[in-house]
């Protein structure tokens, strides 16, 4: 609920709404709490007589607090210059942020064409298969080393075609839990490894059956099935560790043993595979054949966290919701002050405050800085959304893409971008 007052009425505690364009004002937000008398000067310097303010989210007892009125502040040539300087500095920050996201894009391209090299080679040069496959896992793990956060971040370009985009995710996704749970780097690159050739065994498979779906025969479901068998033997001729063998062979099994193809139970998985069926699954329930199929991230986790204790280890589950947090990067919401917003990056180590990247009609999607919901005290995720309950404008602004596909940078990548959030988690 809001009202409007007099700027000369302002005091530090109130929360207000500048009705503005995003460069007409020096703030991080059109929406925060005052916290200081410059602030106050600031507002009063815009030209305006009135401004929005939410009495129920103000600190009532500082806001009518009866202090003398705020000093007069800098002059005029200083706020100017106060104002130029941060608006530079947003300049500065948006040309960081698309910076990060190229080199992310980047970096995904030749992972994506290192990957399709191997499936490329397996069938003719098994040997060099095995080379590349490796190169490409230590590749990516000697980025993930060390004691640095790292956020998991949603692409937006170059996701590839279906089965690279599917490896891919598998293999950053399942790397970046084997880091959560402390693997060596022996266990490490078998899990990586594994990770990447889990599907291999459906390059003998023809195209239509390399994708289960609900309307095949019972004949085409035990071809589809037949993959792991096949990815085990061109496992072997590539000459993979035992540890990867084990990957590929227990890919589809399941805790209570309903998997296939050896109906194994979780205590004959080994911790490795147990990883690559949960991320698999995951990855299969954001990104199906039939995009009309698809779930929203928020979506899968919930899934299967509701079906998946039988079916997936409990604490590979639970360290999995952990590091991609309630709203796991591509997810749609509503933020609390109302606003929609889709999640673009997850700090793997602070899961439950995710960067946001936030519609904004009066802001040009491109000129767009992220919010960074961890430095935010008064807004936070109220729900998920599906894309059909956005309005039009919020969907086209944010422009989910058809297919989830996910990298990681270092945490200090993130823009700096002080906003108002409080952690929800909403349906």
């Amino acid at each position: 609920m809001s009202a409007t007052i007099d700027v000369q009425e302002l005091r530090v505690g109130m929360f207000v709404h500048l009705d503005l364009g995003w460069m007409s004002h020096p703030f991080p937000l059109s929406s925060f709490k005052i916290s200081s008398g410059e602030q106050i000067s600031t507002i009063r310097s815009l030209g305006l007589r009135r401004v929005r303010w939410s009495p129920d989210k103000s600190d009532m007892a500082r806001a009518a607090a009866s202090a003398p009125p705020a000093p007069a502040g800098p002059s005029v040539a200083q706020l100017a210059a106060q104002r130029a300087a941060e608006q530079q500095a947003r300049r500065e920050a948006l040309a960081a942020q698309r910076a990060a996201q190229a080199l992310c894009e980047r970096q995904y391209a030749e992972a994506s064409q290192a990957w399709r090299s191997v499936s490329d080679t397996v069938l003719a040069d098994p040997g060099a298969a095995h080379d590349q496959a490796r190169a490409l896992t230590r590749a990516l793990l000697d980025k993930m080393l060390g004691d640095q956060e790292l956020c998991i971040r949603l692409l937006t370009e170059g996701a590839g075609d279906r089965a690279t985009a599917h490896a891919l995710n598998v293999t950053i996704v399942a790397l970046l839990m084997g880091r959560v749970f402390g693997l060596e780097d022996a266990e490490m690159m078998d899990l990586g490894m594994g990770a990447m050739l889990h599907d291999i065994g459906k390059l003998d498979l023809p195209d239509r059956l390399r994708f289960l779906q609900d309307e095949f025969t019972s004949a085409e479901q035990s071809a589809y099935r037949d993959h792991v068998a096949m990815g085990v033997r061109h496992g072997r001729t590539m000459g993979v560790s035992p540890g990867v063998l084990l990957v590929i062979a227990q890919h589809h099994e399941q805790a209570d043993g309903s998997g296939f193809p050896q109906q194994l139970q979780v205590e004959r998985m080994s911790g490795a595979a147990r990883i690559v069926a949960l991320v698999n699954r995951y990855d299969n329930l954001c990104n199906p054949l039939t995009p009309a199929r698809a779930l929203t991230p928020h979506e899968a986790l919930s899934l299967l966290f509701a079906q998946g204790k039988q079916k997936f280890d409990s604490a590979m589950l639970n360290g999995f919701i952990r590091m991609m947090g309630i709203y796991p990067p591509g997810s749609l919401v509503q933020l609390t002050d109302d606003r929609y917003g889709m999640v673009v990056s997850v700090n793997s180590s602070r899961p439950l405050k995710p960067r946001v990247l936030v519609y904004d009609a009066k802001v040009a999607r491109g000129d767009a800085l992220y919010v960074e919901l961890e430095n935010a005290p008064d807004v936070g995720i109220r729900r998920s959304l599906k894309a059909a309950q956005l309005p039009q404008a919020a969907l086209d602004y944010l422009a989910p893409g058809r297919r989830i596909a996910y990298f990681f940078e270092p945490a200090a990548c993130a823009m700096p971008a002080p906003a108002d959030a409080a952690e929800e988690p909403g349906a």
